[in-house]
């Protein structure tokens, strides 16, 4: 159930950052940005101290390290 959460919990985060961010993929990069969106945000999360649980903290979280990495990732490809 656990892997079911994560996958469900990225693919939201994914297309919600890219709905916030202008970007236009498809669902499995929106998969795997909301994952490692996920992993950014948990991590910042936890060195703030912050401890969100549920669908709508992870989701937040991810959503927040997604739009993050999208930020990254735009800077670099504009080099």
């Amino acid at each position: 159930m656990n892997i079911i959460f994560w996958i469900i919990v990225g693919i939201i985060a994914g297309w919600l950052a890219e709905k916030i961010m202008g970007r236009n993929h498809g669902l499995l990069t929106n998969l795997i940005v909301g994952i490692v969106g996920a992993v950014i945000g948990g991590f910042i999360a936890n060195a703030l101290g912050f401890a969100w649980g549920g669908w709508i903290g992870s989701t937040i979280v991810a959503t927040l390290g997604a739009i993050i990495l999208l930020f990254l990732l735009g800077l670099v490809k504009r080099r």
